[in-house]
């Protein structure tokens, strides 16, 4: 590999449960802020957790077409690192934040993963997860991988249906920047598994060393 693969270990409600990320070497912690998934979280749970996470994991707040008063009203009391919009924002919605943001891609059949790089140029990067109706994201489900075109414009953030038993394959395939677990390493919605998060990570990391 030539490129170290990222990992996002994401729907963290648990204070366990991000240290376990951050002991398997997680990069990044994601909190849904978003009511109706089984993973959504306080300003108070995250600030509990935040202030126990180290140095050098981000912290990140996945959001799904939010009243700009509510993702401010979360930024005044959590200092989180980056943005997720999962929902259907402009770039300018996702920018008036003054944070750096990724935007959640759904694949659907045709989406145009050139269109939606030069649409939303200011986000550090595009999160490509699978397509569900009625669903914005954490659905488990897999896309087909292959869909994903090459050298695109900006950092890709692979989800969707990954796990320890298919990562790897996944990392082979696309050459995601990052990959972005949350159901794969769970035990129930909303609650990981220390041994899911640890084989997840090793999987990955197994490749970085090559």
């Amino acid at each position: 590999m030539t490129t170290r693969t990222r990992i996002k270990i994401c729907g963290i409600t648990r204070l366990e449960d991000a240290q376990d990320a951050c002991h398997a070497g997680a990069d990044a912690l994601g909190f849904v802020f978003y009511d109706k998934s089984p993973r959504a979280v306080s300003i108070k749970q995250v600030q509990e957790i935040i202030s126990a996470v180290p140095a050098f994991v981000t912290s990140v707040g996945l959001f799904v077409n939010p009243e700009p008063e509510f993702v401010h009203a979360v930024l005044k009391h959590i200092p989180l690192d980056l943005l997720q919009f999962h929902g259907e924002e402009t770039p300018q919605q996702c920018a008036a934040f003054s944070r750096p943001y990724i935007k959640a891609i759904r694949m659907r059949p045709g989406t145009d993963v050139y269109a939606q790089a030069a649409l939303y140029q200011s986000a550090r990067g595009l999160l490509l997860d699978a397509y569900v109706p009625g669903v914005k994201g954490g659905t488990g489900t897999a896309f087909n991988w292959k869909e994903i075109p090459a050298q695109v414009a900006k950092p890709v953030i692979l989800a969707g249906g990954l796990d320890a038993s298919n990562v790897a394959h996944a990392i082979h395939t696309v050459r995601p920047w990052a990959v972005d677990v949350s159901g794969g390493v769970e035990v129930k919605k909303g609650i990981k598994s220390t041994e899911k998060i640890r084989e997840f990570a090793q999987q990955v990391n197994e490749l970085n060393s090559i």
